[in-house]
């Protein structure tokens, strides 16, 4: 099996030199005398943040409640209201059906 070097004879294709690397003690210094560029965020921006922030804070769930239907499951207390079931079923359909139907 023959091995040449085919990726730098190929003709058509531009060479560049290889980018230099900031790893040197040296090379630090030059970005911190590049000049600073300030940005300001609208307060609608600041708004929206802080909302982002609650959100991520908060339960998904309530976790007290959840412990309540553990514990009458567990107990053979929690009743299904079957009814309840079915329409929540037909709305998650009818949401789906709906969504299809719509180009986006």
């Amino acid at each position: 099996m023959k091995i040449n070097d085919a990726l730098n004879s190929t003709q058509g294709l531009p060479t560049s030199p290889p980018a230099p690397r900031a790893d040197k003690a040296g090379d630090n210094a030059k970005v911190a005398n590049t000049p600073s560029i300030n940005v300001q965020i609208s307060p609608l921006s600041v708004q929206l943040q802080a909302l982002q922030n609650t959100q991520a804070s908060s339960a998904v769930f309530e976790a007290k409640k959840v412990e309540e239907i553990k514990l009458a499951i567990s107990e053979g207390r929690f009743q299904v209201d079957a009814e309840k079931v079915a329409d929540g079923l037909l709305e998650t359909v009818k949401d789906l059906l709906n969504s299809r139907r719509q180009p986006t």
